[in-house]
């Protein structure tokens, strides 16, 4: 018998040690590595500075399953913003992942 309750979600993986790493290095081979660079950075730091204190790794386990989505969608993002597509009613990526923490 396990302890957790069947209703509850399973916890995603944790992602590789070498995951922010990689990302920081995919963002800064892509074209918009000007504004990502300096945001992951500040996502990182908080994350960071909050694990510190809470002896826990999920803030940035969150920072670093955030970052690998953005970059996974930014592909789709500039192709439909190319075609002229308008982003005016667009949603928060917040607003799809949840709040972090």
């Amino acid at each position: 018998m396990s302890a957790r309750p069947e209703y509850a979600p399973a916890l995603p993986p944790a992602p590789a040690p070498t995951a922010a790493a990689e990302l920081l290095a995919r963002i800064r081979a892509d074209r918009h590595a000007e504004r990502w660079e300096p945001a992951f950075a500040r996502d990182w730091e908080q994350a960071l500075e909050y694990a510190r204190h809470s002896y826990s790794l999920s803030p940035l386990h969150d920072v670093v399953r955030t970052w690998q989505v953005r970059l996974a969608a930014a592909p789709a993002v500039d192709a439909f913003l190319a075609s002229g597509g308008d982003d005016s009613d667009g949603t928060a990526l917040d607003d799809l992942l949840g709040t972090r923490r």
